[in-house]
Order: C-alpha cells, then structure tokens, then sequence
C-alpha cells in the first residue's frame, strides 16, 4: 500500500479552483518534487494533504486513513505529516530550542527534559547545536529555515511536506537548506518538495510531479521529466526555467537589476562560481562595452536588446545569445559595434567564450 494516495481531489475557492483533479501516489521512502508554473495549484495541494485547507471533494489517503472523512482524527493524522513552511513560521517569543520542543511536549507528552534534549540532538542533525538558547531573530534566514527543519522532525514523521522552502532566502542561504534537505533524502525519509529549484528536482527526487492548471500533468522519474518529457506543456516549462532572459531597451537601463537577476538564475541553476562569474563579466562586457557604446555613438534608442542565457547539462556551461537585431536594421554592422570596444573588452571575451557565431543581428556563444 502507498504511503499517500490522492484521487480526485478538488478545491475550490469562491473565486477559483487551484485545484481541479489530482490523482497521485507517494510510497514510503521516495522524495517528490512538486513543479510548474506559479499559480497551478502545488501549495495549495500541499496544505489539502495535511488539512490545512479543506478539500471540495476527492479522497486523501494516508496510510489507508482518509482525511477527508468528516470524522477523522486531524491532530493524530498531522503527526504523520510534517510541514515546512516558506516564511518559517518560528515563534519569535521562544528560544530555538523551545521552538523545537513545543510538539513533542504537547501533542506527544514528552518530559522537557526529553524534549530539549531531543531538540539538541536534530540541531545537530541540521548544523545549529550552538544555536539552541538563540532566539529567532537572532538567526539568519537560512538558520531559521533549518530550524523549522528540525521542528518538523520533532515529531518523527511518516513523511515530510516542504512549501517552497527556499523561495523566502536570500541566494546565499539557499544552498545552506538544500544540502539539510539534501541529507534528509539520503536518509530515507519521505518528501515532498513543491521547489523551483531544478537542479534539487532532478539530482535528489526519486519521482517528478509536474503540476499545471490544477492537475498533475506528468510525474515520472527526474530522467524522463527533464529529458524526456511526454507532455509538450512539461517540455516548455522546463526549457523555460532552463533559460535567463532580459531586455535592455534604453542605455541608462537598470544595470543592477540585471545583475541581480542574472546572480539569483546561476544560484537556482548551482551553477558552479567560476562559471557564474564568467557569465557576469561576458554579459557586462558585451552589453556595456560593446553594444551600449556603439549605441550611444551612433545615437541610437529604442534598443529592444534580448539577451538569453541556457545551461547546458551538468551546469559547466552556458550559451549564450545577445539579439541586437534592431542595430542591423538601422544598418550598423558587428564590424562597427566591435570598432567600439576596447582592446581589454575584446581579450576578455575571446577568453571566456567559444563557439562565437554571428548572424544578421544576433550573436551567439558559450562560455565555460
């Protein structure tokens, strides 16, 4: 018997239905990672697992009990779930460790003696033994998220539900919770993970949801879902989380807003740092140097510059394409945009890149 079985599950709300017909299964020990496009339906499935929100109709069952049933015991059925939410939801008045001890305490009668040193031994578990007398605030995002790890384990759960739980840090904390999440797999537990993180999706899940408009549309192992995927809606979601795009379309454009983006793309993607630094520096040089000088010399506005970036597998390296199509038409060559780069520029990106390729208005290369 599956750990979960879901069939037909729906949900409505007055203004929407996020969830129209879900049909899945979870056995013990498999990590699922739940993904698709924003606003599909993959938190709100989540929380109808463990009846944080109620079901419109459909059965959910967990180990043979169905939580749906109107006189099911919720308090005992959610100590087989454990949940981890986005925004940590950490009480700020106790210190870590009673944070961790509250469940075992109250809902498993645990001594506080038990429970405290239960609470040390999964900080441990997680990395933050030290940080036991701390309050919440005094932790950084990424401890916080570790802490609500430790918390959900408190209860030693049959399975654990993580909510996006990266989506509320900062890029430098991120992998600090993946590699927690990372361990927790190897040892067996069951999860299921909604998570944008695609490089976690296909190198820690056993089984792939693949959830959009209110259905699972696919569900398979990492390889079939990211190689190989059945649906064509699966294949564009996945090429697109693949890609980095931006458009430049004035020179006074908001640099650091690009640089932001393009640094969140390489953490999401583990891009490994010397090829994250490359794609910095060759999409800074490429753009400042080359086609925003040529721009400003030239007097020409209304850019309309696409650049997009694809990881290649295994994240060693990337391709990029720079669309300056509207240069070609206002007839400046890649001759003349090159006329207006510096020596260092030029050296720079001949080192950093290959495969260079020019076409009418659009110039194409890899960098790693």
């Amino acid at each position: 018997m599956s750990l979960i079985e879901v069939n037909h599950l729906r949900k409505e709300f007055p203004n929407a239905t996020p969830l129209k017909d879900v049909n899945v299964t979870v056995d013990r020990g498999e990590v699922i990672s739940i993904i698709g496009p924003s606003g599909t339906g993959k938190s709100t499935f989540l929380r109808c697992l463990n009846r944080l929100e109620t079901p419109t109709s459909g059965q959910i069952l967990v180990d043979g009990v169905d939580m749906c049933d109107p006189n099911v015991d919720l308090d005992a059925m959610r100590q087989k779930m454990g949940m981890v939410f986005q925004s940590f939801n950490l009480f700020d008045h106790l210190l870590v460790a009673e944070n961790i001890m509250l469940g075992p305490t109250h809902l498993l009668g645990m001594g506080k003696q038990e429970a405290y040193e239960l609470s040390l031994k999964l900080l441990a578990q997680v990395g933050l033994k030290d940080k036991a007398l701390n309050y919440p605030r005094e932790l950084s995002g990424g401890q916080k998220q570790r802490v609500a790890i430790a918390r959900g384990l408190a209860m030693n759960p049959d399975i654990l539900l993580f909510d996006e739980p990266t989506s509320a840090l900062d890029p430098t904390m991120v992998s600090e919770v993946l590699a927690v999440m990372r361990d927790l797999a190897s040892r067996g537990l069951t999860m299921m993970v909604v998570t944008h993180e695609m490089r976690f999706a296909r190198d820690v899940s056993t089984r792939v949801f693949y959830m959009d408009r209110g259905e699972c549309w696919e569900a398979g192992p990492p390889e079939q879902i990211f190689e190989h995927p059945q649906r064509q809606e699966t294949y564009d979601f996945i090429f697109r989380v693949r890609n980095w795009t931006w458009t430049v379309d004035d020179v006074d454009h908001d640099y650091p807003a690009m640089i932001a983006s393009l640094m969140r793309f390489g953490e999401r993607q583990f891009l490994s740092r010397r090829i994250a630094n490359e794609c910095e520096i060759v999409v800074e040089e490429l753009l400042e140097q080359f086609l925003l000088s040529t721009a400003r010399k030239h007097g020409l506005r209304d850019l309309g510059i696409k650049l997009t970036l694809s990881i290649a597998e295994g994240g060693e390296q990337a391709q990029l394409e720079v669309d300056y199509s509207r240069y070609a038409a206002a007839g400046i060559t890649w001759e003349e945009i090159l006329a207006c780069s510096d020596e260092i520029s030029s050296a720079l990106i001949d080192r950093m890149t290959s495969n260079q390729s020019v076409g009418t208005g659009v110039l194409r290369c890899t960098i790693g």
